[in-house]
């Protein structure tokens, strides 16, 4: 089902993301709410289907993460530790204001066809959670960063560190996201300690911020090009709460008047994204170069 990942050869996407300094700015995923399934053990190309969950159910729940747009991300313990069970999971919810994480044990696979995804049912997590991609059979450089990291990042507790499968943003492996804000991150170097000491203590690691998910990619950037103007680093401190497309659909550059929530006043202010001037192979897979979206912050009030 998966075969060895390789070594991490000048080649590989995230040494050429590093090379070229791509920016990492408003890289986050769209996913608002989330279903973590614990599933130790090898993961194929497509987690879901290709791992020792039933088989049978694995299509049900896809379907039923599409009805409800709930994003799926199978787990398992770094070196497969604390698997005594296998049968964690979790619901997320990263809508602001709403913030939250469940943890249940299921008796069977089939069980999460049923149960409620909204909180109503297992136990709340006391603290951050972390996931960091290790999905290899997607793209090398997730294991072969990502890996590593998973083993040696200090979190508080044992059951608060996760591998997990395809985050996105291969390139900027190693990645990582922290639930139930859903705060993404990416080139995370060393054992993480200076990413988990900034969300122990409720603020962003600002270094390596790709993003929260859940927002839209203007609203990100306002938050993340904001953020170190202003000095605001705690987790809540900018909350979106309009925003407004300037640019004709379709057309380059894009620009956006976004409003936030600071937490003395109101900002408004008006990023532009336009496409990177070089073309790049963004995966280890990629068959084609592609232009990344650069964004800016043009202007605030």
């Amino acid at each position: 089902m998966t075969r060895p990942v390789g070594r991490l050869d000048p080649a590989r996407c995230s040494v050429q993301a590093l090379a070229r300094g791509d920016s990492m700015v408003a890289t986050a995923s769209l996913a608002q709410r989330w279903v973590l399934i614990e599933q130790p053990g090898p993961w194929g190309r497509d987690a879901l289907a290709q791992s020792r969950l039933d088989a049978e159910v694995a299509p049900l729940l896809a379907r039923r993460s599409r009805a409800e747009n709930v994003r799926l991300l199978l787990i398992r313990r770094p070196d497969d530790r604390l698997t005594d069970s296998g049968r964690r999971w979790a619901y997320v919810d990263s809508r602001p204001g709403r913030e939250g994480l469940w943890w249940s044990v299921r008796a069977d696979d089939a069980d999460l066809l049923e149960v409620p995804w909204d909180g109503s049912v297992g136990e709340p997590a006391t603290g951050p959670v972390y996931l960091v991609c290790t999905h290899g059979a997607h793209d090398a450089c997730c294991a072969l960063r990502g890996r590593p990291l998973a083993r040696t990042l200090p979190a508080p507790g044992p059951a608060d560190v996760w591998e997990c499968s395809h985050l996105g943003g291969d390139r900027f492996a190693a990645n990582v996201v922290v639930l139930p804000h859903g705060y993404y991150y990416g080139q995370v170097p060393g054992d993480g300690a200076e990413l988990v000491e900034a969300h122990t203590h409720g603020r962003v690691a600002l270094p390596w911020l790709r993003g929260r998910a859940g927002l839209a990619p203007p609203a990100q950037a306002a938050q993340q090009l904001l953020r170190p103007e202003l000095g605001l680093l705690g987790v809540d401190d900018l909350r979106t709460v309009a925003l407004r497309q300037l640019h004709e659909p379709g057309t380059e550059p894009e620009r956006w008047e976004v409003t936030l929530a600071a937490p003395d006043r109101e900002l408004t202010v008006t990023v532009e994204g336009r496409p990177s001037d070089v073309a790049a192979h963004l995966t280890c897979r990629a068959r084609h170069p592609a232009h990344m979206r650069i964004w800016s912050l043009e202007s605030r009030a």
